[in-house]
């Protein structure tokens, strides 16, 4: 999928779906190091493990990033 493709599908996809890295790093502009601290520093949330598979919840990253937003307008 390219970049454009995920972000917009990250749009369609309903709350409880799932998403991995190269997707959370398109949403927030960064480097999987970098989602990694995040994610240690606790500014984004924790990732699940489904089977071997690290994934992140699209409803809990939409909070994240609206959280964000509403700090950047401030």
């Amino acid at each position: 999928m390219t970049n454009t493709k995920s972000l917009v599908s990250f749009d369609e996809l309903p709350d409880v779906a799932h998403v991995r890295l190269l997707t959370v790093q398109k949403l927030f502009a960064c480097s999987p190091s970098t989602v990694w601290r995040w994610v240690q520093r606790g500014l984004i949330p924790k990732p699940h493990k489904i089977s071997t598979i690290t994934v992140w919840n699209v409803g809990e990253l939409r909070k994240t990033l609206n959280a964000m937003g509403e700090q950047s307008r401030g």
